[in-house]
C-alpha cells in the first residue's frame, strides 16, 4: 500500500492474538494506549506511584488469596463422573464472586458511556468566581459520562430521550461535579415531582415494556396533565432527542448557580457546554434502524474517535446576570429549571476548553461506578435556591449508599478526590483508608487539635449569606413559575422549516403510539397553545381535529441560537464509507483512503468480502456487517451490482447525506439529479465535495427520496 495505513479503531486488546491457545506464561497485558485508568490517589487523596498496581498481577492463575492454581476448568469431584466435593474451595470462591458481579443500576442514567480528560481555563471567569480551576492556565483532569435517562443499561444508545452529560473535575480544591443534560430545562419544577415523571416514563409496570422510550400511554398521560413539562417535551421531540454522537451534543448545567469571585461579589450564572464540532442529530428513521443494527452505537462511537485520535472538545461558558434579591433576568426566573435565557439576551462566554482523550480502562470499575452529586463544590461555586437542585442535594448523594454499598463509595478509585482528604469520616462498608490518630472529633486535644478549619484565605468553602425574605412555610410555587408555554413557542418558532417539520413527525409518532385517544386529545390542545400549525399537522396525523388554543398567542422574538441549522462545523472524525469490489481501480481506492485519513476523518472501505482487494487495499465492512446508518457520507468507486450496495445508497440519499461517485461508481446515480449527489471526475474530487457538504452536517435542500 503506498501512503501510512490510516488508524481504524476498534482493536479489542492491545496485544495481536495467537491463533493456537498461548501457554508460555507472560505478564498481564498493559492498557491499550488509548485508555487511561483511574488517577494514583489513595483514599485520602495523597499521590502514589500506582502505573499498573491497581491492575492483576504476575503470570500465573491465582485465588483471590494469591495462591497459584494448576486448573480452573474441572471442579473437585469424587472420581470423574462423581459430585462434586463441598470441600472445592477454589469452585466456591469462583462461583460465589461470580454470583455477586453485578450491582443495583442506577434509576436513571442506567446506560452510559465516559472517557477521560483535561479541561484547561482560559481565565475569563477569574472577575467572577475565585475557583482555582478557573484560572488562566489551569489544567484539571475530567472523567464525563454521559448516558441517557429512561433505559436500563441494556437498553439501546439512539433512542429518543434527554442525554446525561456529568463531568467530574479533579481540581486541587476538591471535586467538583457538574451535573447537567444535553437539554437545558426540565421536566419538572421541584424535586418533589421527580418520582412521577420518572414513573411515568419508565415501562409499564404491568409488562414491563417499552423500554427507553416515552412512546406510550403513561408518559403522555402525564405530561398531558403537568404541562410544566411542556418545554421539556418539545426539545425532547425535536432533534436534541435523537443526537448523532455524544462528541456533538451541547451541554448544561440547567440550574442556575451562585459564582463568587476574590471580592466577595456574587453573580448568578447557567453553564454550557459548545462541542467544537456542533450540535448534529440523527433522523428518526435513522435512529430506529441504529437501534436495531448497532444498539451501541454512541458508546462506539465515542471510544473509537478517541482511539482514532479524534479527541472530541467542549467549550465550557457561562451566562452572567446579575444577582438581584428577585433572582430575575428580563423577567424570567432564574430559580425556574424549565426556563431558559436565550444567549441574543445574555451571550456565553467562554471560560475554559475540555479535550477528552482516553478510554476508560475497565467499563465496571469507571464508568459504572463513578459517583456523580451536584452538592460536590468548590470555593467560588455555590447553589440557588431552584427547588429541583435543591432535591438533587439530597437524592444523589442517597442513591450511592445501595448502588455502591454504602457511604464509602467517594473512595472508589474513580470517585477519590485529588486534592487532601481529612474528613473525620471513618469506618462504614468498604472503607479503604487506614486512619491514623485517636481523635475523629472537633474540638480534640489528643490528635494536637488536627484536623484544622480553613479560612477564606485558605480556599476554604464558604456557604454564601444570602439574605431571605420574611416567609412562612407552605407548599407553593412562585406565580413566576405559572408560564409553561410561551418559551415554548419561542424555541418551536426558532427552528428552521426542516426542524419543524421533524418536530411535528416526532409527536404523531410519539402519540400514534398511545392507545387512550383521551390522552391524544388531551396533548393537542396543549400543542394548540404553542402553534396552531404544529397542532394541525400532528392531528391530522392522529386523524383528529385540531383544538382551538385556550390562551392568547403572542409571537416572541425567535432565538436563532436554538437552531442546529445554518452553520458550518468542523468535520474531524466524520466516519466515510468507500464502496468498492475486486473490478475497482485499487489506486483509486487508496487514494480517496489517504485524502478521507489526511482530513482527519475516517476511511471505512467497504465490499463483497473481507480481507484485502486486491491483496493490498484493507477491506473494513462487507456489504453483511456494512449499513449506511454508520457513515456520515459515502463515496462508490464502483458499480457494486450486490443489491446490499442499492439499499445502502438509497438509505444514504433517503437520510440526507452526502453521496460522491466517480468512475464506473457513476452507474449508482444515473439519472438521479438531487443537492449533494456528486458525480465527481476522480477521488480527490470526491473526497473534497464531501469534505465540504460535511460542514453543514446534512444536505437537507434535499427532498425525501
Amino acid at each position: 500500500m503506498a501512503g501510512k495505513p490510516p488508524k481504524i479503531p476498534g482493536t479489542p486488546a492491545a496485544l495481536e492474538p495467537q491463533l493456537a491457545e498461548p501457554t508460555t506464561p507472560v505478564d498481564p497485558p498493559e492498557a491499550k494506549p488509548d485508555q487511561q485508568a483511574p488517577a494514583g490517589v489513595t483514599a485520602t487523596g495523597n499521590p502514589v506511584d500506582v502505573d499498573g498496581a491497581r491492575a492483576q498481577s504476575g503470570a500465573f492463575l491465582t485465588t483471590a488469596q494469591g495462591a497459584r492454581l494448576t486448573d480452573t476448568d474441572h471442579s473437585l469431584k469424587a472420581g470423574p463422573r462423581g459430585p462434586i466435593l463441598l470441600q472445592d474451595h477454589h469452585f466456591r470462591e469462583k462461583i460465589t464472586h461470580f454470583d455477586h458481579e453485578r450491582i443495583p443500576e442506577r434509576v436513571v442514567h442506567a446506560r452510559g458511556a465516559a472517557a477521560h480528560g483535561v479541561f484547561k481555563a482560559n481565565g475569563a471567569a477569574t472577575t467572577v468566581t475565585k475557583a482555582g480551576f478557573l484560572k488562566k492556565g489551569a489544567e484539571t483532569p475530567v472523567f464525563v459520562r454521559f448516558s441517557t435517562v429512561l433505559g436500563s443499561r441494556g437498553s439501546a444508545d439512539a433512542v429518543r430521550d434527554t442525554r446525561g452529560f456529568a463531568t467530574k473535575f479533579y481540581t486541587e480544591e476538591g471535586t467538583f461535579d457538574l451535573v447537567g443534560n444535553n437539554i437545558p430545562v426540565f421536566f419538572i419544577q421541584d424535586a418533589i415531582k421527580f418520582p412521577d415523571i420518572i414513573h411515568a416514563g419508565k415501562p409499564h409496570p404491568d409488562r414491563e415494556i417499552p423500554q427507553a422510550q416515552s412512546a406510550h400511554d403513561t408518559f403522555w398521560d402525564f405530561v398531558s396533565l403537568h404541562t410544566e413539562a411542556t418545554a421539556h417535551t418539545m426539545w425532547n421531540m425535536s432533534d436534541r432527542g435523537i443526537p448523532r454522537s455524544y462528541r456533538m451534543m451541547e451541554g448544561f448545567g440547567v440550574h442556575t448557580f451562585r459564582l463568587i469571585n476574590d471580592a466577595g461579589e456574587t453573580s448568578l450564572v447557567k453553564f454550557h457546554w459548545k462541542p467544537r464540532l456542533g450540535v448534529h442529530s440523527l433522523v428518526w428513521e435513522e435512529a430506529q434502524m441504529i437501534n436495531g443494527f448497532d444498539p451501541d452505537y454512541h458508546r462506539r462511537d465515542l471510544a473509537d474517535a478517541i482511539e482514532a485520535g479524534a479527541y472530541p472538545e467542549w467549550d465550557l461558558g457561562v451566562q452572567v446576570f446579575p444577582d438581584t434579591p428577585e433572582q430575575t433576568f428580563e423577567g424570567i426566573d432564574l430559580l425556574d429549571p424549565t426556563k431558559i435565557v436565550p444567549e441574543e439576551l445574555a451571550p456565553v462566554q467562554i471560560i475554559g476548553t475540555m479535550v477528552l482523550n482516553a478510554n476508560p480502562t475497565n467499563f465496571f470499575a469507571e464508568t459504572e461506578q463513578v459517583a456523580f452529586h451536584p452538592g460536590h463544590l468548590v470555593s467560588g461555586i455555590d447553589v440557588t435556591d431552584d427547588p429541583l437542585l435543591q432535591g438533587r442535594l439530597f437524592s444523589y448523594l442517597d442513591t450511592q449508599l445501595t448502588r455502591l454499598g454504602g457511604p464509602n463509595f467517594g473512595q472508589i478509585p474513580i470517585n477519590r478526590p485529588h486534592a487532601p482528604v481529612n474528613d473525620m469520616l471513618r469506618d462504614g462498608f468498604h472503607q479503604h483508608a487506614v486512619h491514623k490518630g485517636v481523635a475523629p472529633y472537633k474540638p480534640n486535644s489528643l490528635d494536637g487539635g488536627c484536623p484544622f478549619f480553613a479560612g477564606a484565605d485558605e480556599d476554604a468553602f464558604i456557604d454564601f449569606p444570602v439574605e431571605l425574605p420574611a416567609a412562612q412555610k407552605e407548599r407553593a410555587a412562585a406565580r413566576s413559575f405559572d408560564d409553561h408555554y410561551s418559551q415554548v413557542r419561542q424555541f418551536y418558532r426558532s427552528l428552521s422549516e426542516v426542524e419543524k417539520a421533524h418536530v411535528a413527525e416526532a409527536y404523531t409518532f410519539e402519540l400514534g403510539k398511545c392507545y387512550e385517544q383521551t390522552i391524544k386529545e388531551r396533548q393537542l390542545q396543549i400543542l394548540a397553545n404553542i402553534d396552531a400549525d404544529l397542532c394541525a399537522t400532528v392531528a391530522a396525523g392522529l386523524g383528529l381535529e385540531a383544538p382551538a388554543p385556550t390562551i392568547e398567542l403572542v409571537d416572541p422574538a425567535p432565538s436563532p441560537a436554538l437552531s442546529q441549522v445554518g452553520k458550518t462545523w468542523p468535520v474531524q472524525g466524520r466516519i466515510i464509507g468507500i464502496v468498492a469490489d475486486d473490478t475497482s481501480d485499487l489506486g483509486e481506492v487508496e487514494a480517496a483512503v489517504q485524502a478521507i485519513d489526511g482530513a482527519d476523518c475516517v476511511p471505512l472501505v467497504i465490499a463483497p468480502h473481507g480481507g484485502k482487494l486486491g491483496g493490498t487495499v484493507p477491506i473494513s465492512r462487507t456489504f453483511l456487517t456494512a449499513r449506511s446508518v454508520e457513515f456520515d457520507a459515502v463515496l462508490f468507486a464502483s458499480p457494486a451490482l450486490d443489491p446490499r450496495a442499492r439499499i445502502l445508497a438509497d438509505e444514504t440519499l433517503r437520510h440526507h447525506k452526502a453521496v460522491a461517485a466517480w468512475g464506473d461508481g457513476l452507474a449508482m446515480f444515473e439519472g438521479v439529479a438531487a443537492p449533494g449527489v456528486v458525480s465527481a471526475t476522480g477521488p480527490a474530487d470526491a473526497v473534497s465535495a464531501v469534505l465540504e457538504l460535511l460542514g453543514t452536517h446534512r444536505v437537507w435542500e434535499r427532498t425525501a427520496m
